[in-house]
């Protein structure tokens, strides 16, 4: 199906991107407008973009049924400076609430029922019940256009960060299984980041891995392992060798039952390596694979 986006209006392209490029994080913004007046709201459209200098970009976009603005970008203009506040479980529903569009002078601390707390090194308040705040200079507001629905990106350097002690780990550090993210996806649909969902994959390291394309044939051809299997497998910096003190009862069992019919052996095998993969052992996975080579 192709989608061709220069055909459709504002809120179909809206409704095929937004559910398309997900999820997305939330800048649960605060601003003050000139005359010190705070308002709070989210945006989806946001992320990391820079460690040195630290720099984060969101877009209040342009209203595409009426072309009007938002009152983040309004006071952003005015005073340069926002807090981007991270939205939590905890907080997803009072974040939700303070996106309706209440008048400008409306105080969304108060309507969605949040702690207004100073900030460090600028003016705008932060939310006290967000465990994670980064006090940030706009340094520039890019308009990507005029009409309806464009985004008006706010540029903004990363001052300072304040850290609830609660979501940190051994180390001092975050520990990303304690904040639970909340991200947008389309339409009313959000998810959670937590410990039920969250899963680590291996970064490649400053040694090259070997590549798909290296894999002996009978592997990179399987009709059993996936492409993630295959990534996995790809990832070691060399091409290992059979290791003659590798034991495994299952690998013994598996010879001994399919040794007189080799392509059923075969499928045995990769089945056995690719619930090792999932499993995190490459290593094992590897010898099991090496074997059926042989």
């Amino acid at each position: 199906m192709l989608i061709d986006l220069s055909v459709l209006s504002v809120a179909e392209k809206q409704h095929w991107l937004q559910h398309a490029i997900a999820p997305r994080p939330i800048a649960f913004a605060s601003t003050i407008d000139a005359n010190g007046n705070a308002n709070l709201s989210p945006f989806s459209f946001f992320n990391l973009f820079s460690c040195q200098p630290p720099v984060i970009i969101f877009s209040p976009a342009r209203r595409g049924r009426d072309n009007t603005i938002k009152h983040t970008l309004e006071n952003v203009r005015e005073v340069p400076e926002v807090v981007i506040n991270i939205c939590d479980e905890s907080m997803v529903q009072q974040v939700s609430l303070s996106s309706c569009e209440f008048p400008r002078e409306t105080d969304e601390f108060i309507k969605a029922g949040f702690t207004a707390e100073k900030a460090t090194l600028i003016r705008p308040p932060m939310v006290k019940e967000s465990k994670v705040k980064l006090e940030c200079r706009v340094m520039e507001v890019k308009s990507l256009g005029e009409q309806g629905g464009a985004g008006q990106l706010v540029i903004a350097e990363v001052l300072c960060m304040h850290v609830d002690e609660s979501i940190l780990g051994e180390d001092g550090k975050i520990d990303q299984r304690k904040l639970h993210h909340i991200a947008r996806l389309g339409g009313n649909w959000y998810c959670v980041v937590n410990g039920q969902n969250l899963f680590e994959v291996d970064k490649p390291n400053t040694e090259l891995g070997i590549g798909v394309d290296t894999l002996p044939h009978h592997i990179r051809n399987s009709t059993i392992l996936t492409g993630n299997h295959l990534g996995r497998l790809a990832n070691v910096q060399s091409m290992p060798g059979i290791d003659p003190f590798f034991e495994d009862d299952l690998l013994r069992s598996i010879i001994h039952y399919f040794s007189v019919n080799p392509a059923e052996m075969e499928r045995e095998l990769h089945m056995y390596a690719a619930k090792l993969l999932n499993e995190n052992k490459v290593r094992e996975a590897w010898q099991v694979l090496l074997t059926a080579e042989n």
